[in-house]
C-alpha cells in the first residue's frame, strides 16, 4: 500500500508518479522507491494553510489553488506550480488536459502565462510592455546555474539523523551542468509527468536527489538583472548562503550564490559577460 512518509494523502497521480502530490516525498510501499527522505536542513513548513498566514488564497477557494485544489500557502502551488495571482485556468485552456479539473497547469515556453492569464509573478519593478519584457529575457540570457553534488552539505545533513537517514547514499558520480537562465521565471524541482510540470532546472536525475521537491523553488527576474529565489513550501527546505529560507518569502540572490536543497544538491548562480 503506497503511502506518504509525512502522512498526506498521495492522491491518484501522486500513486501513479511514485510521489506524494502534497509535499512530494518519495512514497513507501510502491516498488523500486523505498520511500526515501532526508533529514530537513531546517523546521519543514507546513503543507497546509495557516489561519494566520498573509499569502493570498485562490479566488473562489480559500487556502486551495485555483488550478488543482491542493493546500497552498503562499504565491505558488507546491503540487501543480500554478501561480496563484494569475487567473485559474479553465477546462477549455489547452493547457489543461480534459478530466483534470485544471491538474495539469503548466506555463509555456520560457515560463509566460497562457492566453488569459495575469501577467507572470515577478513582472513588476517599472517594466511592462513587450519591448520590456524583451529586455529582460535578455538580462536573463547573460545568468547560468551550476547544479552540481555537495559532499559537506550531504555529510551535514546525515549528521543530523532522521529516520531515513541510514538509506539516504551520497552519489558515487554526479556530472556537473549549467543551466541558463532563459526567462523570467525558473522553476527548480523534479520532472513529474501525472502532473505535467517540466521545471527549467530539473533535477530528477540520475542521480536523483530524493529531499528535492516536484516544485521545490521559483528564481524570478527583476529590474536590472536582479533575482530573487522563493520557496513555496517544500517537503525539506531550501537554504540560500547557509541560511534556511523562510516559505513564501522573497529572498534576494545575486552572483555566487550558494543554494543548497535536498540531501546533496548545490546550485551555484554565475552571471556571464554581456554581448
Amino acid at each position: 500500500m503506497a503511502g506518504c512518509p509525512q502522512g498526506h494523502d498521495p492522491g491518484e497521480a501522486g500513486v501513479a508518479d511514485g510521489y506524494c502530490g502534497v509535499c512530494g516525498s518519495r512514497l513507501t510501499g510502491v516498488p523500486g522507491t523505498g520511500g526515501v527522505s532526508p533529514p530537513s536542513p531546517s523546521s519543514p513548513p507546513s503543507p497546509s494553510p495557516s489561519p494566520s498566514s498573509s499569502a493570498p488564497a485562490a479566488a473562489g477557494s480559500p487556502g486551495g489553488c485555483a488550478a488543482c485544489g491542493a493546500p497552498v500557502s503562499g504565491r505558488f502551488c507546491e503540487d501543480c506550480g500554478h501561480d496563484q495571482a494569475a487567473a485559474p485556468p479553465t477546462s477549455g485552456d489547452p493547457a489543461v488536459p480534459a478530466g483534470t479539473g485544471g491538474r495539469g497547469y503548466t506555463r509555456g515556453a520560457g515560463g509566460g502565462a497562457p492566453p488569459g492569464a495575469g501577467p507572470p509573478y515577478g513582472t513588476g519593478g517599472g517594466l511592462s510592455g513587450e519591448g520590456s519584457a524583451a529586455k529582460r529575457r535578455a538580462v536573463a540570457a547573460e545568468w547560468r546555474a551550476t547544479v552540481e553534488a555537495d559532499r559537506a552539505h550531504y555529510d551535514e545533513m546525515i549528521a543530523q539523523g532522521g529516520p531515513d537517514a541510514a538509506r539516504v547514499l551520497f552519489p558515487p558520480y554526479c556530472p556537473r551542468r549549467d543551466v541558463p537562465l532563459a526567462g523570467t521565471e525558473i522553476r527548480i524541482g523534479r520532472l513529474s509527468r501525472s502532473l505535467a510540470l517540466a521545471p527549467e532546472i530539473d533535477l530528477s536525475g540520475p542521480p536523483e536527489d530524493p529531499g528535492v521537491s516536484h516544485l521545490h523553488a521559483v528564481l524570478l527576474s527583476g529590474p536590472g538583472g536582479t533575482w530573487t529565489l522563493v520557496d513555496p513550501g517544500s517537503a525539506n527546505g531550501t537554504i540560500v548562503n547557509g541560511r534556511p529560507v523562510e516559505a513564501n518569502r522573497p529572498v534576494p540572490v545575486g552572483d555566487g550564490a550558494r543554494i543548497h536543497l535536498g540531501a546533496w544538491t548545490l546550485i551555484t548562480l554565475r552571471r556571464g559577460r554581456s554581448t
